[in-house]
């Protein structure tokens, strides 16, 4: 097998495309052979040991990938041999092979492609998780979502039409403004016209006839967050993804006050380990509402897995329309 091996996680640069012997799986593992794993946020951070999760050296990154099971450990019983798969690992999808824990597989139904099944478990779980579980959005509520044309937005846009809900999606470009109306937003706000120090509060006051967003979506953080804030409606939810634009905001704590408003944070992952149960319940769900067609990925581009050097520039480059994906 061939993978992406990460000796020493001092950035991108340190990767090294090598031959590794193929492992065996041990108890409660299987062997996927990878069809594609998609790129996500904390598999830059991971790398550049700013991961909250910090693997024993040397890994091989790459958190969510698809593909077809070669071989199974002691103990596996819900997963046969030539089984389509997709799975969250955390790290091993940047490879031809991997070992992957056969809890976290989830068997994917006929019409699943993997392209779409490696960019789908991250975005769709940590959307749903936080507007319909922790913000409890309902019918003709409106969604601010920022970010709104990365992979989470993309998907945050989806559901939220998905539940009857309004949205208000901003992004950096008017490209980027095009692809969240083509999934589905309802106005979009495009933030090098409007930016957070000048007009952004001023256009989301018009867009919601000067009541705020119910709910705001925000995995950017920075210098977004607090003008937004100021603008959320009553009994607003402002729900906290993650902080993409890198650093992480301090809100004054009237605001919540004034607005009888609240902060909401979202750990997907941790809900998933500590509630298992209902994040079986919810992965069932979002499987359910891709075959509707509810639901798709949208994928910016897919590149071959030996080209991740440049799937990482990409991503650098801020210039992803929803996912990238590598592929074997």
């Amino acid at each position: 097998m061939k993978a992406w091996l990460c000796e020493n996680p001092v950035g991108v640069e340190a990767l090294r495309w090598t031959e590794l012997p193929t492992p065996q799986p041990g108890p409660g593992q299987v062997l996927v052979a990878i069809e594609a794993a998609s790129l996500n946020f904390p598999d830059l951070l991971i790398v550049q040991n700013k991961y909250q999760m910090k693997p024993p050296l040397p890994f091989v990154p790459g958190s969510e990938f698809a593909g077809v099971v070669q071989a199974l450990g002691e103990g596996v019983t819900h997963l046969k041999v030539g089984q389509r798969v997709a799975c969250l690992a955390g790290t091993g999808g940047f490879g031809t092979h991997t070992l992957a824990p056969a809890a976290m597989c989830i068997p994917l139904p006929e019409g699943f492609p993997a392209v779409d099944a490696a960019a789908f478990i991250m975005i769709y779980a940590t959307s749903w998780h936080a507007l319909m579980d922790r913000a409890q959005l309902k019918a003709g509520e409106t969604v601010l979502v920022l970010g709104a044309a990365g992979g989470v937005g993309t998907s945050a846009i989806q559901i939220a039409k998905a539940a009857g809900a309004r949205v208000i999606a901003a992004a950096s470009t008017d490209d980027k403004c095009a692809l969240c109306r083509e999934l589905g937003a309802d106005e979009t706000i495009n933030y090098s016209v409007h930016a957070p120090g000048g007009s952004l509060r001023e256009e989301i006051k018009r867009l919601t006839g000067g009541k705020g967003p119910d709910v705001v979506y925000d995995p950017v953080g920075g210098e977004f967050a607090e003008p937004v804030f100021r603008s959320i409606a009553w009994r607003g939810r402002y729900v906290v993804i993650g902080f993409a634009s890198g650093p992480i905001p301090s809100l004054p704590l009237n605001l919540p006050l004034l607005k009888g408003a609240s902060i909401v944070g979202v750990f997907w992952g941790d809900f998933a380990k500590r509630e298992p149960k209902a994040n079986a319940e919810m992965m069932q769900t979002l499987a359910q509402m891709y075959l509707k067609g509810q639901i798709k990925p949208a994928i910016d581009q897919t590149l071959p897995m030996s080209e991740l050097m440049k799937a990482y520039e990409v991503m650098g480059s801020r210039a992803i329309k929803g996912k990238l994906v590598l592929v074997n």
